[in-house]
């Protein structure tokens, strides 16, 4: 990728997502701001996408100098993708175990013959951080 598109793509991460969601939170307060971040989010988002995709198409590179980038993209991504996988399945199993277990003090407070049940729905809660864990280990395995 060249300099240029880095920069396009970069500049379309600021200007899709940072700036809309800064006017959602320091804009006019009235109802219809949400649709006016959103809309404002998918036109520079994609329309920096497009052109970042149209200059990208643009020039022509040598094949072993493509050949070379693309591995080392392909290990990036991959240690990428393994890191999300664990932060994000950590986070998702970090929402459920706090509604789970809440529900779950709920419940025992009322009837304490309910712990059993309680406890394998806060461990199922749980066993989505281990199978991002699990995942993540299987992509690092493969590079």
């Amino acid at each position: 990728m060249t300099m240029t598109i880095k920069l396009l793509l970069i500049a379309a991460i600021v200007l899709g997502i940072i700036l809309p969601f800064g006017y959602y939170l320091i804009g006019e307060k009235n109802k219809n701001r949400y649709k006016k971040a959103l809309g404002a989010n998918v036109l520079l988002y994609f329309g920096c996408f497009v052109i970042a995709s149209i200059m990208m198409y643009g020039g022509h590179a040598e094949a072993a100098e493509a050949a070379g980038a693309a591995a080392a993209s392909a290990t990036g991504l991959g240690y990428i993708a393994a890191a999300l996988s664990t932060g994000l399945s950590c986070v998702g199993g970090g929402i459920a175990v706090a509604s789970a277990a809440s529900a779950a003090l709920g419940a025992i407070s009322e009837d304490s013959s309910a712990l059993g049940k309680s406890l394998i729905f806060v461990g199922l809660a749980e066993g989505v951080c281990l199978y991002g864990l699990i995942i993540s280990f299987m992509i690092i395995g493969r590079l």
